[in-house]
């Protein structure tokens, strides 16, 4: 419960040294120094402060190296008191590890990676326009765009175009906004809904993110497979059949394009600068097509030249076997690319300004372009078309019907109505390559489209799962986080992308590819909008965006709009998506990773906490809504396992519970401890499950602590209003002051107007000594692996630098061992019953009784904390018996009211008793030993003169006098007579809750108080004594 003394300044700056004693003054020593900004220059002297600078504000934790810090507060602050020297290097060596001791590997942690020599970084140009533009102009602007205008009409044909672009607009303004509000590393949209929402929204979705992308590559490649065999089939050259020639082509398109995404990101965005000038001349191809009169043979394919007919009679839909929403699902997938460039983000030279602006241009060029062919095409190709040059209409032939346009142009298509036809845009995916001025160049710009885009997928999935995996959530795949080369390229997962690629490649199918890939990325897309609208949401003071575009409504339509897309698609792939992505949150958020992002999740959930604690504030407390809120005076949460574990099974989660801790001593020296161990111990009780916090006060005494604690801790309605402490078993040597202060604290516990919970165990509660021997056991441990490896590294040097260290090494290892050696064999006994009773609230209780001794009525809090206590698991075969004072020969009237009463309270008890004799005098050997306790305490003044024994009182305030132990005989004989009936009544229970005596200020003496307690919990099982606040906590009304 208390410290006495400090171990020396965890808390301080590693960089600080307080050990010189010279006035003030910098040292510029230090290899890895980096130029400290000038502080003579702003301030005209010099000064142990530093001016505001960029390196201070990097993540701490860094993998490796140095960072730069800054002077800590009490650095500054003790500086003068302590007339010493300052050296304060810039820079302090991290050691890898997180606050909790775990690696601290993710992206966040470490400092800006350094550039390596011929690394390649990308402007907003190569690095996000033309990548996106390449990824949008895909697999469906030449082989599927017409199609969807057949299928929809130019009408909804144009709104499925638009909607597509709506809901990649309205993600780039949230994605601008998010990437914009910080440095972005690399992950693409893992890196920002992860460093967002948090791990577990990031990890589920970083994996379905990386796996579309990874499907995606399998999608263009079977769209320029389709091509491929197209031409073989012109040229009667298939190899098999259509399907597995598609099969074929697509594995090996799969295996180049992975050789030149493994030779590096030069090599690849050399390759797309290619592909984006055959695809702009294919486009600009397109258009010039629709300008050439057309031949006889394109008539007869049902290509014209720009004709109002055919544009009217395209306007209208004619779905035939499928629905706006299931073409919608297949040319969506041609939208995704707009994560193309955000997804190298650790690649680009400035992410921030890039990605927004690459993102947004590419929409508008994409967008434009997609709807200007595809009006181009609906203008000048009929939905059917023979290709049979013979098919003219005869001199006087009525024109109607669905062909009654071909018919007025003069061709006769009318046997499409009953059977299927070659041409048309219902018919042939290649009719915009029959429509252009230069047949070959559309091939050439297909090629172009579907490659660039597989490219651009292929480059992407790896780098997001390298991102993923670099974080360790999942610690299974951290194998993929390893990069290879100047550009740290990820080897491991471009193999296991070209995997899942040919897998999805035999489907062959890229109608059915599409669909699931659409769902995958509107669920990423939902959660990017998702994000930028929590993080508004939060209002956290650190949400802001250098991009202000943007409006959180409109992120959260955004989102809602992605989802309901992605059930119009396809219900059951919806359904799969959610599965997956809500079975890999679970997954996440169980195994908790050692990871702080500072999400927008973490700022709503301390809103909200602000919010539910303001509104409490304005309710009355009722006492139907009475539940325990135990401050309990643990010290360290290691110290009193059994206190913390008994006061956790009061309050569990639906409870508030403090632990808390007195640093007394000089506060200098005070405070330095409290600053060390307040997030270690609050890591500890998370570690060990323990819902509760960790709350600690300096001070000089530990009654003026403990008085800060009860009268400061809490918030609002949820304050402590239960105190619970460990008996003071040593209360008979630890002296006056001590026992002064421990019966102090109660008696400021009930003027607080505080329930009081006394705990008493037979074997004690403080395991201090074992902790602090177990603590130093591991560093000898960790010490004695380090000596070894040193003494094997020094053994491949030679012989005699071996000797040298390896005597050096035995003579701290043998004074380990004499320090950490074993304890005698007496007090190893003792110390092993010590861990025994403490440990014996965390395990299972077995089947027995919680015998309840409600002897006064202090509101109902001795009764209810035991019938909590049976709620839990560990103490479900636990049964209640109560035990109650009665009047001799009413005890059946006694005991039906009490049963009437526990039954309006709704509390089941196994066995309610009646103690009638409470009042016979307690046996002469009980009296003895009572007398035997409390002799070295006594003032033995009635026989000595008035004047005489007020001396005596005076001088000695706090031990018994023979008047005071006169006035309350009575009183202590219950307390003595009482242990006598727990002994023949209760010794079998697994625990005792016993109602705790008050001792009235100023008229009972400390010691005589400490005797009552001792004497009533002596030589029993597990004690705790109980009084409440005299408040009802019980109610039998609804």
């Amino acid at each position: 419960m208390e410290r006495h003394r400090s171990n020396g300044g965890e808390h301080v700056n590693p960089a600080y040294d307080s050990t010189l004693d010279e006035p003030p003054l910098y040292e510029e020593s230090g290899e890895h120094r980096t130029v400290r900004p000038s502080v003579v220059s702003a301030f005209g002297h010099d000064t142990l402060d530093r001016v505001p600078n960029i390196d201070f504000y990097r993540n701490a934790g860094s993998m490796s190296g140095h960072r730069a810090v800054r002077p800590s507060l009490q650095e500054l602050h003790d500086v003068f008191q302590k007339n010493g020297a300052i050296s304060v290097p810039d820079t302090v060596e991290d050691n890898g590890e997180g606050s909790d001791g775990t690696p601290s590997d993710d992206l966040e942690s470490g400092p800006p990676p350094k550039a390596e020599k011929g690394a390649v970084k990308f402007g907003w140009i190569r690095g996000v326009l033309v990548r996106c533009m390449l990824n949008i102009w895909g697999v469906m602007l030449f082989i599927r765009l017409s199609w969807v205008f057949g299928q929809a009409g130019w009408g909804l044909g144009t709104v499925v175009i638009v909607l597509s672009c709506v809901v990649t607009t309205i993600t780039s303004l949230s994605m601008s906004a998010i990437c914009t509000n910080g440095v972005v590393r690399a992950g693409g949209a893992y890196y920002l809904i992860s460093r967002s929402l948090g791990p577990e929204f990031g990890g589920s979705i970083g994996l379905i993110f990386a796996c579309a992308n990874a499907l995606a590559v399998a999608m263009y490649v079977v769209g320029f497979a389709e091509t491929v065999v197209d031409l073989l089939m012109d040229n009667d050259m298939l190899m098999v059949d259509p399907i597995n020639d598609i099969r074929i082509v697509g594995i090996i398109t799969v295996v180049v394009l992975l050789g030149i995404s493994v030779a590096g990101m030069e090599w690849e965005a050399k390759a797309q600068i290619v592909l984006l000038v055959i695809l702009l001349v294919a486009i600009v191809n397109v258009f010039v097509g629709t300008f050439i009169p057309a031949t006889e043979v394109k008539k007869s394919q049902g290509i014209f030249n720009y004709n109002s007919k055919i544009f009217l009679d395209n306007f209208a839909p004619d779905f035939r076997g499928e629905t706006f929403f299931s073409v919608f699902a297949v040319f969506f997938p041609a939208a995704t690319g707009i994560l193309a460039g955000a997804n190298i983000s650790g690649d680009l030279k400035d992410p921030q300004k890039a990605i927004p602006k690459g993102t947004f241009l590419a929409i508008v060029i994409t967008g434009v372009t997609y709807l200007a062919v595809a009006l181009c095409v609906a203008a000048t190709v009929v939905r059917d078309a023979t290709g049979n040059i013979t098919d003219v209409i005869l001199p006087g032939t009525v024109c109607n019907g669905s062909a009654a346009v071909a018919c007025e142009l003069g061709f006769d298509f009318s046997r499409c109505e009953t059977e299927t036809c070659d041409f048309g845009l219902m018919n042939n995916f290649q009719m915009i390559t029959f429509l252009s001025g230069f047949g070959p160049l559309i091939i050439a710009g297909t090629f172009s489209a579907t490659l660039s885009s597989a490219l651009a997928s292929l480059v992407s999935a790896p780098k997001v799962f390298q991102a993923l995996c670099k974080d360790n959530i999942y610690t299974a795949l951290h194998f993929f986080a390893k990069g290879y080369g100047k550009n740290n390229e990820p080897i491991p997962g471009y193999i296991l992308t070209f995997f899942i690629s040919v897998a999805i490649i035999l489907i062959a199918d890229l109608n059915i590819i599409a669909p699931i890939i659409s769902n995958f990325f509107l669920a990423s897309y939902a959660l990017i909008n998702f994000s930028c609208f929590h993080a508004s949401w939060a209002r956290s003071p650190g949400w802001r965006p250098a991009y202000k575009y943007y409006n959180m409504w409109l992120s959260l339509l955004g989102a809602v709009l992605c989802c309901v897309v992605m059930f119009v698609i396809n219900w059951w792939i919806a359904l799969l998506t959610y599965g997956i992505e809500l079975l890999l949150y679970i997954y996440v958020t169980v195994k908790k990773p050692a990871v702080n992002w500072g999400s927008s999740t973490q700022a709503v959930t301390f809103v909200s906490a602000v919010g539910n604690a303001l509104s409490l504030s304005g309710v009355d407390d009722h006492v139907k809504n009475f539940r325990p809120q135990i401050l309990t005076l643990t010290g360290s949460p290691r110290a009193r396992p059994a206190l913390l574990d008994l006061a956790h099974s009061f309050t569990k989660t639906y409870g508030l519970c403090l632990t808390c801790e007195v640093f007394v001593g000089p506060r200098s020296e005070a405070l330095q401890d409290l600053n060390a161990g307040m997030e270690r111990n609050q890591m500890y009780l998370r570690k060990a499950k323990r819902k509760a916090f960790y709350a600690a006060v300096a001070c000089d005494n530990f009654r003026d602590g403990t008085d800060s604690l009860l009268q400061a801790s809490g918030l609002g309605r949820m304050k402590p209003n239960t105190l619970m402490i460990g008996f003071k078993t040593n209360w008979k040597t630890a002296g006056t002051e001590a026992v002064q202060s421990y019966v102090g604290i109660l008696h400021d516990a009930f003027d607080f107007e505080y329930g009081t919970v006394v705990l008493r165990i037979n074997e004690g509660l403080d395991v201090t000594h074992i902790v602090e021997a177990e603590d130093e056991m591991l560093k000898a441990v960790k010490e004695q692996r380090d000596l070894e490896k040193e003494m094997r590294a020094n053994e491949r040097k030679g012989k005699g630098l071996f000797r040298k260290n390896r005597k050096s090494s035995q003579q701290v290892l043998a004074t380990r061992v004499s320090v950490c050696g074993p304890p005698p064999q007496q007090v190893a006994k003792m110390n092993e019953k010590l861990l025994q009773a403490s440990t014996q609230f965390k395990k299972k209780q077995p089947k027995g009784t919680i015998d309840v001794w409600w002897l006064f009525d202090d509101g109902g809090l001795t009764l209810l904390l035991p019938y909590i206590l049976t709620n839990r698991k560990k103490w479900k075969d636990s049964k209640l018996r109560i035990f109650v004072a009665g009047q001799p020969g009413r005890t059946e009237q006694d005991k039906q009211e009490m049963t009437s009463l526990l039954e309006k309270f709704r509390i089941k008890c196994s066995e309610i008793i009646v103690i009638d004799d409470i009042h016979v005098q307690a046996t002469d050997d009980s009296l003895q030993k009572f007398r035997d306790m409390i002799e070295p305490f006594r003032l033995h003044d009635g026989s000595k003169r008035a004047a005489e024994a007020g001396a005596m009182k005076k001088e000695h305030p706090n031990k018994i006098s023979d008047e005071e132990l006169s006035s309350f005989e009575e009183k202590t004989n219950l307390q003595i007579r009482l242990n006598e009936l727990l002994q023949e009544h209760s010794k079998s229970a697994s625990l005792i809750v016993v109602s705790m005596p008050i001792a009235r200020k100023g008229s009972i003496s400390d010691f005589l108080y400490m005797a009552w307690l001792d004497t009533l919990t002596k030589d029993l099982p597990a004690t705790v004594l109980i009084r409440g606040n005299h408040k009802s906590v019980l109610t039998f009304y609804s």
